[in-house]
């Protein structure tokens, strides 16, 4: 753009609308986050739906799967939003920690333990078949980060309950089954329950040129779970130190990514799960990219309170 022609727009204002652009362009894009990772849409009346199809297991992964165990809660020195090194079977502080609070003996010290207990998500490569939220991602592969109310409907398609329903593998790309995502809202919480996967059938009508296309474009599932993505067992002694308010460091600026993952858990304990981007308060916000989360009033509740029970008593039996 020469200087004559600078000169034009400025008088026009067109340089002012042009800026504005541009940063709420790149407000949104920072905003969303890894664009690998699909997530359903909820509408304002607190429902959503989706079609989905889990894949195979990538080149190079023996399951179509990976889990990933992290820990996520708020003490006086801020958030603590980490991945968990028992995922790589390795001692993690934040187990440790909890160790100590439930050999206490004290009802209290176990309900902290609860609080900061292991939380496990699931990623999975899967191609959309029907998105109404966004529908420009149907057709598309991407990765879907799930919690433990939908790996419990893929095993209970792989292992029915009932002699008379025949077993499906959801991965299977000719004898596999589509996935009817049902999403809503209840007591302020996503809820899964009415999720439930189709009757078998190919997909993409059984085309193999077609479904090899698709099989070469699944994405690397090991990178999760690699020794380089976890942080040293220092590292995170020291956050957990900052965060339980055991040390006087004062934290350094948080980046973008961690400021966002903050109001994500944020919004998540406050019960918000809409699309608005306004800003929540003393943080900024995000786009909600939680796996399933059900309320305590419903049965997964004490599923959930189970787990915790039975991971600390094997902690404090170790």
């Amino acid at each position: 753009m020469g200087f004559a022609d600078l000169k034009k727009q400025s008088r026009m204002g067109s340089l002012t609308e042009k800026l504005v652009k541009q940063v709420e362009k790149m407000n949104s894009n920072g905003s969303k986050g890894d664009e690998r990772l699909w997530k359903p849409v909820m509408d304002k009346s607190g429902v959503g739906s989706a079609v989905i199809r889990f894949l195979p297991a990538p080149e190079g992964s023996e399951l179509p799967w990976v889990q990933v165990w992290s820990h996520a809660f708020q003490g006086p020195g801020g958030w603590y939003i980490e991945n968990s090194l028992t995922t790589l079977g390795n001692q993690d502080p934040v187990s440790e920690h909890n160790r100590v609070l439930w050999n206490s003996g004290s009802d209290a010290d176990k309900d902290e333990a609860r609080k900061q207990k292991r939380k496990l998500s699931y990623y999975a490569n899967i191609y959309v078949v029907k998105d109404p939220a966004n529908p420009e991602n149907e057709g598309k592969v991407f990765l879907y980060k799930f919690g433990k109310k939908i790996f419990d409907k893929i095993m209970g398609a792989m292992q029915p309950e009932f002699d008379d329903d025949e077993p499906i593998n959801p991965f299977d790309f000719w004898e596999g089954a589509n996935f009817k995502l049902k999403l809503k809202k209840v007591a302020g919480y996503w809820n899964y329950d009415s999720s439930e996967f189709a009757r078998p059938s190919a997909l993409l009508e059984g085309d193999d040129d077609e479904l090899e296309a698709l099989y070469n474009k699944l994405y690397n599932l090991q990178d999760f779970i690699a020794p380089d993505q976890f942080k040293s067992y220092d590292q995170l002694k020291k956050r957990l130190d900052l965060v339980l308010g055991n040390t006087r460091v004062t934290p350094k600026f948080q980046d973008q990514e961690t400021q966002e993952e903050e109001a994500q858990w944020e919004r998540e304990r406050r019960g918000d799960f809409s699309e608005s981007t306004a800003p929540a308060p003393s943080m900024p916000s995000a786009d909600f990219n939680a796996p399933d989360i059900t309320h305590n009033s419903s049965s997964s509740a004490d599923e959930d309170e189970d787990d915790a029970l039975s991971y600390f008593q094997k902690l404090a039996e170790s």
